[in-house]
């Protein structure tokens, strides 16, 4: 049985269609066996409920699976939460959508107020609460790029050139690692990336870890300099000799 390090913290994972059944129901039973609570959220439209459909990559053979969730991340207290997730996958493609002003031609400065992205930036200021980001879940901050530049991270292979262009520093998996390989996961300070939803389980385990740090009042950049990054700025330094 899981020590409950996390006993009386609450966890947010925002979700949409086109999640990942199997890194969500991970979320699901590893944050409570840790003593955590988790809370799924997403925008619900003014409607009390909403049903999510999950992605599939083959036509034949698969079938949807389907998720309701009840909170609606406009109407919680940020402050109530250890950590905050941006699911993998498309979901956060899907949460970036903005409601273009009547009358008003679409610009790009109101990709800045989709609510999902303002929900991000308000936790991005706040340094005592975790953010997570799995495999496409940068994308969610893209339209602020301020959010990412200089951070260190990790993304799948489809987001990177948006990544990189917000300024953010890119740090790669070692070839051919295997799913949940630590060094498949970044923290920089109160931001936690991982590369893929294969690697959810180390990235709640990396989330757990800053949380716990927190707690015990230690600083959370301590943890910047992992074996993976020291990886990384040793293959800079060797690309400028």
């Amino acid at each position: 049985m899981a020590t409950q390090i996390l006993a009386g913290k609450k966890i947010a994972v925002l979700v949409e269609t086109e999640f990942i059944p199997e890194e969500i129901k991970t979320y699901q039973t590893r944050f409570p066996e840790l003593g955590a609570t988790v809370h799924l959220m997403s925008r619900l439209w003014d409607n009390p409920t909403a049903r999510f459909v999950s992605d599939i990559d083959e036509v034949e053979g698969e079938v949807p699976e389907y998720i309701d969730v009840n909170i609606d991340f406009q109407n919680v207290d940020l402050n109530e939460y250890a950590a905050v997730i941006m699911a993998a996958n498309y979901t956060s493609v899907r949460l970036r959508y903005f409601q273009p002003p009547d009358g008003y031609p679409i610009s790009p400065e109101q990709t800045r107020t989709a609510p999902a992205v303002q929900f991000f930036a308000e936790a991005m200021a706040n340094p005592k609460i975790v953010k997570g980001f799995l495999c496409h879940g940068l994308w969610i901050l893209t339209p602020m790029p301020e959010l990412l530049k200089g951070r260190r991270v990790i993304c799948h292979e489809v987001v990177l050139a948006d990544i990189v262009n917000a300024g953010a520093i890119y740090l790669p998996p070692p070839p051919n690692s295997e799913l949940n390989d630590p060094r498949n996961i970044v923290v920089d300070g109160d931001m936690v990336t991982g590369h893929s939803g294969g690697d959810v389980i180390a990235f709640i385990d990396a989330i757990a870890h800053q949380i716990v740090l927190q707690e015990k009042g230690g600083s959370l950049l301590s943890y910047e300099r992992s074996l993976r990054q020291t990886e990384a700025e040793k293959l800079q330094f060797l690309l400028k000799e």
